[in-house]
């Protein structure tokens, strides 16, 4: 990690997981159930608990059980080219996912993406196993991870596609979106934008060279 001892301050990226490493997970549950509603994502609607409610009676309603979930994530793949962007990362410093997805989702997903480090969510399931409720680690927490990391002295990069990911973007000492879609490019102008992983090698590459 040459780039820490030139600088004097230790260097992370923060990266956001579906949308940018990842396909977005219930749209592969949306894909297998046919549930149009469950297509909706952060891209769509700003307001995660909104969304979040949504999702959960709209499994209720179908009767989609935690098994049924499962089932799914254990056909979806990393994005191509993700997991040799993540070890891409790793041998230049030091990557962070933070997501807000649940770690009851992502289980299968780790060996396919290295086993890297992740901030994600809690799922809460009824003795049916249907999903009844969700904790958040905490509010707000891609924005405050990273005024965390800050404060215990890093220097962050953080990329991420979609609304919920630009308070981590303004927190960074340098955010940038990765393949967002046009209207969150309309709303947030001032980042810039990259729309594949050989893009996002150029600005990393340019942030740990300051």
């Amino acid at each position: 990690m040459k780039n820490d001892v030139k600088m004097g301050q230790p260097s992370l990226l923060a990266s956001d997981l579906e949308g940018v490493l990842i396909p977005e997970i219930w749209e592969a549950i949306a894909e297998k159930t046919q549930i149009k509603e469950l297509f909706l994502t952060t891209r769509d609607i700003a307001d995660y608990d909104a969304l979040m409610k949504l999702r959960l009676q709209v499994l209720t309603e179908h009767h989609v059980t935690m098994a049924d979930i499962h089932e799914v994530i254990q056909t979806v793949e990393p994005l191509p080219g993700a997991a040799e962007m993540i070890n891409w990362i790793r041998n230049q410093t030091r990557l962070i996912i933070i997501t807000d997805s649940f770690y009851e989702f992502l289980t299968p997903l780790l060996p396919k993406l290295g086993y890297p480090t992740i901030f994600a969510h809690s799922l809460q399931v009824d003795e049916q196993g249907m999903l009844c409720g969700y904790q958040l680690r905490l509010t707000q927490g891609k924005r405050k991870a990273v005024q965390a990391l800050k404060e215990i002295g890093f220097r962050v990069m953080a990329f991420g596609d979609s609304y919920n990911d630009t308070a981590m973007l303004a927190e960074a000492d340098f955010g940038a979106l990765f393949n967002p879609p046009a209207k969150v490019v309309a709303d947030f102008p001032h980042f810039p934008v990259v729309t594949n992983y050989e893009q996002l090698k150029v600005l990393a590459t340019d942030f740990l060279k300051v």
